[in-house]
């Protein structure tokens, strides 16, 4: 199998692009990524770059000429490629527009043209907005709440349009919160780790009470192996979630507690309140095991626990993202903004 992963050099891409070259010998995986801020080579091993079946493309889905030329050769394309920091996109929605649905639409017509097997979206769980009902089901209303969600949502429905329209062989994946390894250190998890280790409070927005539905990207990505695997679900939606709907303050405690040894008195901070946001989510698992035979492995308190001992033990890769401009810049921007509103 010839396979393109779009955005593979991503936190979740990555992770899935080093269990495919991993665990399936006959696969050759090509990767495309633009390497934005969030997009890291670091995220492959040295394995990895000597693996025969593993080959590189630093290029954006944007370019119609590229897109078009690598998917000559493809069998089936798994599209992670995509914009994904809700607050980035409330600060600058447009780089969210162009990437997250313009260049979905440039992949949708490249397979118009080359024809695959199989294409797979991955959308997010973020479509559906606040919990209407629960657990949540794929006919859950879409309500998106802020400008990424917005974006995912149109890109989540034109590929579902070109299913219906032209009949292409989508599968759109609705992941919800995926933590783990090599996972950017602006996400929730990974930000409570890294400021713990560096002797920062934790900033939370509002009272801390929202909930996630936390997934091991682990278990996300060996959902996302199965669908390309089976049968006839062309046109098919399907969460993946844990249906394990935890606070964020019960994840700053936690951290608080493996990390205070050390470090001088670490505390949450409580601040201004994200605009948009989304106050619950939890999943229903029944469609991936239905269809799939899909569910968790890795339970949240451990995989918290495995999570919080990988960052322990990378400060490298993790440190040298910190101290870029791209990173620091934006949290003392975004940060000293909000701490502002709630003084007002």
């Amino acid at each position: 199998m010839n396979l393109l992963v779009t955005g593979g050099a991503g936190f979740i891409g990555s992770n899935f692009v080093n269990m495919v070259l991993k665990e399936h010998t006959d696969v050759k995986v090509t990767v495309l990524d633009a390497l934005t801020y969030c997009g890291n080579l670091d995220n492959f091993s040295q394995d990895v770059w000597k693996n025969k079946n593993f080959s590189f493309c630093h290029g954006n889905i944007l370019d119609k000429e590229l897109v078009f030329n690598l998917m000559k050769n493809q069998d089936e394309v798994v599209h992670f490629a995509a914009f994904t920091h809700i607050d980035r996109s409330i600060d600058l929605a447009d780089p969210f527009i162009d990437t997250d649905f313009k260049g979905t639409h440039v992949l949708l017509e490249a397979i118009r043209q080359y024809p695959v097997r199989r294409f797979v979206h991955i959308s997010t769980s973020e479509v559906y907005g606040s919990a209407q009902k629960v657990p949540m089901d794929e006919s859950h209303p879409l309500d998106p709440q802020s400008p990424y969600a917005a974006a995912k949502t149109g890109a989540d429905r034109l590929v579902y349009s070109y299913f219906l329209t032209y009949k292409l062989p989508v599968v759109i994946i609705r992941p919800f919160n995926a933590y783990g390894p090599n996972q950017y250190p602006e996400k929730l998890i990974p930000f409570f780790v890294t400021s713990a280790i560096s002797g920062k409070n934790l900033l939370i927005y509002g009272d801390g009470k929202n909930t996630r539905d936390w997934t091991h990207v682990f278990d996300s990505i060996r959902g996302i192996w199965k669908v390309l695997q089976a049968p006839d679900i062309e046109g098919e939606i399907i969460n993946l979630g844990s249906g394990e709907e935890v606070d964020v303050v019960s994840i700053a405690k936690v951290v608080l507690n493996t990390l205070k040894n050390g470090n001088g008195e670490l505390n949450m901070e409580f601040i201004g309140d994200r605009p948009g946001h989304v106050k619950r989510l939890i999943a229903s698992q029944d469609k991936a095991k239905k269809l799939l035979d899909w569910s968790p492995e890795i339970n949240f308190e451990k995989g918290l626990e495995q999570t919080i001992s990988w960052y322990m033990s990378n400060n490298e890769w993790w440190g040298k993202i910190i101290d870029k401009p791209e990173f620091k810049d934006f949290e003392k921007l975004w940060y000293n903004k909000l701490k502002e509103n709630i003084k007002h």
